[in-house]
């Protein structure tokens, strides 16, 4: 396989498996959601930590600590994402998916608003159209449910503030660092959290038996595993190959969550399913066209 083959491969097993968590997660059932993300944490620090060792990178890793202005960043990744974690764990938990995958879809449409906002970045009429179209839905959706969908919302904007975070680093700290850095950052956060459960429930791990304290660990694993994944397909294919990817892992649990677990899809909540697709769809469009241009920009003349 050429490397761009190999790129699309592991983009696209990345994407399988952040698609497949509806299922992990609801295996893990037998435990509190907030002591699944406890667990998470630990697990997935301890998995980058023991790569970081394996691989030598000790002294990178150790650089990101002795920089203010990436550790500022990555401090912040690590809050929106500790948060996106808890509400996603709490929504799949609780019978949300379907919820949890339309934060994930509207999740470009929050990127490209917090660009604007953030990054200055100037929007072209058809982001205009997108974004205004997913503003829409969300109107609708909140009709449908009685109240603005808070799942989706919180989700979209904890890992588009999370993204921002990590266009701020520029390049300049390795997926697994800032991954390992992160959780090295909540590992007291979630040992407080584990502490407060631990007052007021039976902890499971350890509890429920060897099997299913394993499956607590795995979860932990397989948060790092994926990042690890994408940032070997970053390096070579397209960002535009990645783009179009992405859509992979909400379309997975929008999936899952129809059919099986079998959650209600009222007729007002198609549309509003299906007006954020449209603004998807014209997104993809607009990015496909901008792509060609800039390689009519770039083609060598005859």
């Amino acid at each position: 396989m050429n490397e761009k083959t190999k790129g699309i491969g592991y983009g696209l097993s990345a994407y399988l498996i952040w698609g497949s968590f509806p299922v992990v997660i609801a295996m893990l059932s037998f435990a509190d959601p907030f002591e699944i993300v406890v667990w998470r944490v630990i697990f997935g620090f301890a998995f980058g930590f023991l790569v970081i060792l394996f691989t030598k990178n000790f002294r990178e890793y150790l650089s990101v600590f002795k920089k203010p202005k990436q550790l500022i960043w990555i401090t912040l990744a690590a809050v929106v994402i500790y948060v996106n974690w808890q509400v996603y764990v709490y929504a799949v938990a609780y019978g949300n998916v379907l919820e949890a995958s339309l934060g994930y879809f509207i999740n470009p449409l929050v990127t490209i608003a917090l660009a604007t906002i953030f990054l200055r970045e100037k929007l072209n009429v058809l982001q205009w159209v997108s974004v205004g179209l997913g503003f829409v839905a969300v109107l609708v959706l909140s009709v449908n449910y009685g109240q603005p969908p808070f799942i989706a919302l919180t989700l979209a904007l904890s890992f588009g503030i999370y993204g921002l975070a990590k266009n701020k680093l520029g390049g300049k700290v390795s997926a697994l660092n800032s991954f390992t850095v992160e959780t090295t950052l909540l590992l007291p956060l979630g040992i407080i959290q584990l502490v407060f459960l631990a007052g007021i429930m039976q902890i499971q791990f350890g509890y429920a038996g060897l099997g299913p304290s394993l499956g607590l660990a795995a979860y932990g694993v397989l948060t790092a595993i994926p990042l690890l994944l994408f940032g070997a397909a970053a390096k070579r294919v397209p960002l535009s190959y990645i783009g179009f990817m992405q859509y992979l892992t909400p379309t997975l649990q929008f999936l899952l969550g129809l059919f099986l677990f079998q959650e209600p899809m009222p007729a007002a909540r198609w549309v509003g399913f299906a007006m954020v697709w449209f603004a998807l769809s014209i997104l993809s469009f607009d990015a496909l066209r901008q792509l060609r241009n800039r390689s009519r920009l770039v083609a060598p003349v005859a």
